[in-house]
């Protein structure tokens, strides 16, 4: 008599894993340590390509110009998404509908679409400068592209909901009991918000800027074609070495930098949101 194979939960999970880790290794680990690969041992084994990199001023121009910039573009992302997020929160069914529609609509268009829209709006003839002009605000056009403002209002307009929609599900989970008693014990809107508002929205905050900052270090399109020799970053470059010198070792190794150097800095920064986070749950408590 043939024995009937038992189902265990473990080998079921563990089937049921092999497909998504199948397309895993095949699409994210092998291309990725292709990358890495092309860094190291081409066209010699050892460190030439980075000792090269770190050994101009231009790449290292370039990397803190990145960081600079995105880091830029997830400030101003937070600043503007955090009342935004704030006012949704506290609005009724129907207007929190409409101002999600409004902060979805973009994600309909393409990013490129709307960088090249944004480099029509801001040329020296177009549509911004024709309205500053015509209503006497400046006298003369004010150069928006081909330089760092363009490409910072850019980058900003096409990361923002991505830092609007964390913050707005953190806010949407507060438990309003805990803002209400703090209101019957005698505490002041501010310190409210200091003390118990700003400690619960962490989460959000985190995760939103955390989202904004890898998405725009990585930044390719938006630098591209509102950017100027001045204010290229490290995607413009390592695209320059892929198609027009054809230096796969050294773009290899920019990239690598860039990974490394991302990952470095989300773990400083959940570190330090963790740290923060405890300070500000001990004090609410």
């Amino acid at each position: 008599m043939r024995k009937r194979r038992i189902w265990t939960p473990g080998r079921g999970y563990l089937s049921l894993l092999i497909l998504p880790g199948i397309f895993f290794c095949a699409f994210f680990i092998w291309p990725l340590g292709t990358v890495v690969y092309q860094g190291l041992f081409q066209p010699r084994f050892g460190f030439g390509n980075y000792a090269t990199i770190l050994a101009s001023t231009t790449h290292i121009r370039v990397l803190m110009f990145t960081f600079r910039l995105a880091g830029e573009v997830t400030l101003l992302c937070l600043l503007i998404a955090y009342p935004v997020a704030y006012t949704l929160s506290r609005a009724g069914e129907g207007m929190l509908r409409v101002g999600l529609a409004i902060v979805l609509i973009p994600f309909w268009t393409s990013v490129v679409i709307r960088t090249y829209a944004w480099s029509a709006l801001f040329q020296r003839h177009g549509l911004v400068n024709d309205l500053l002009v015509q209503a006497g605000i400046v006298d003369e056009p004010i150069k928006f592209i081909y330089n760092e403002v363009g490409v910072l209002i850019g980058m900003t307009q096409i990361l923002l909901p991505f830092m609007i929609l964390p913050l707005l599900n953190a806010m949407r989970r507060m438990d309003g009991t805990l803002l209400r008693a703090a209101e019957v014990l005698g505490a002041n809107p501010v310190r409210v918000f200091v003390h118990i508002y700003l400690p619960l929205s962490m989460p959000g905050v985190t995760a939103g800027v955390l989202l904004v900052f890898i998405s725009a270090v990585g930044f390719y399109v938006t630098p591209a074609v509102l950017g100027g020799p001045q204010q290229m970053m490290i995607a413009v470059l390592i695209e320059q070495y892929v198609t027009r010198t054809l230096n796969w070792p050294l773009a290899s190794a920019l990239a690598t930098i860039l990974l490394i150097a991302t990952t470095l800095l989300y773990l400083a920064y959940e570190r330090a949101t963790r740290r923060i986070g405890g300070m500000f749950g001990a004090e609410a408590t």
